[in-house]
């Protein structure tokens, strides 16, 4: 007869030369794409200010619209400028912009789902009816109003994905909370005299954080493609930093003339940063709902 062994942990597979599932291998190339535009986002100011990349804006003793040649590398766009550094560039712009934003949500997001599922009540009407009403409208609508009510720059469009998103962890944690406080151990910690501020921080916190991190994945990735879309739109940051979003637009009007490098290399650098934390958390909610572990052995 044979044994049934203990399942392998998600960072075994992860980190081991062949995961034996899907999700492993998913989760493992989207660790491994975004730790190279981490360290592409690192590494690009460094490399500019050594002299190695020309400056992002730097543009007027180059020829405009220059094929991809030696000198610059992915060409050059209507302003002279190296496409090149622009799209490595943008991956540190847009990494630090989601960054924040999903972030700044966390921190909103889940501690109001909490209270709201554990207290009840008005307070618990109220937030839902709020969180609610900003969940039924389209994200890249509700964006792109903030965005031109707040103007453009960093901080603020990172404000704008904020408001995004709050409602997406309110709710997942709110649900959480309302159905863990029902349980035992919490109903022996409020019997024998500890605090909502305790039971929050002690009982309900670790049990309703377990979904948390496979929604921010899934949104860094969404959040990367309404930033692209505000930047397309003109709404995003402004027009001397460097975006893909906004590269795209500009690149818009040349590419039925044959001129297709200003729009290939930040569309593709966007593709697969939005396709490597999509991976990240397809594999992540495989492996938290255990259709990822591996099954029993065979008799």
């Amino acid at each position: 007869m044979a044994s049934t062994p203990v399942s392998p942990s998600f960072l075994s597979r992860l980190l081991g030369l062949r995961p034996r599932t899907l999700a492993g291998r998913m989760a493992r190339w989207g660790v491994v794409i975004v730790l190279v535009y981490a360290l592409m986002a690192l590494l690009t100011p460094l490399l500019t200010h050594l002299g190695l990349l020309p400056d992002v804006n730097a543009g007027l003793d180059n020829p405009i619209y220059a094929p991809p040649s030696w000198q610059h590398w992915c060409g050059t766009d209507r302003l002279g400028r190296d496409v090149c550094s622009r799209t490595l560039s943008g991956s540190g712009v847009a990494l630090q912009v989601v960054v924040i934003a999903l972030v700044s949500a966390l921190v909103i997001g889940v501690p109001l789902g909490m209270l709201s599922g554990y207290l009840g009540g008005w307070l618990d009407r109220l937030l839902v009816l709020l969180m609610d009403t900003l969940y039924t409208l389209p994200v890249l609508l509700l964006s792109v109003v903030l965005a031109f009510l707040l103007g453009k720059g960093l901080p603020n469009a990172a404000a704008a994905l904020c408001v995004v998103y709050v409602p997406q962890y309110f709710r997942v944690v709110r649900n959480q909370t309302a159905q863990v406080k029902a349980e035992l151990f919490v109903e022996a910690a409020r019997s024998l005299g500890a605090g909502p501020v305790w039971i929050l921080r002690r009982y309900l916190f670790r049990n309703v954080i377990t979904s948390v991190p496979v929604l921010l994945t899934l949104n860094a990735a969404d959040a990367v493609l309404v930033l692209g879309g505000l930047g397309f739109l003109g709404l995003g940051l402004p027009e001397t930093v460097p975006e893909w979003g906004s590269d795209l637009q500009q690149a818009l009007s040349a590419l039925p003339t044959g001129i297709w490098w200003t729009a290939l290399y930040p569309g593709v650098a966007m593709f697969v940063l939005v396709l490597g934390l999509s991976f990240l958390g397809e594999g992540l909610e495989s492996w938290l709902s255990g259709s990822g572990q591996s099954g029993r052995s065979e008799r």
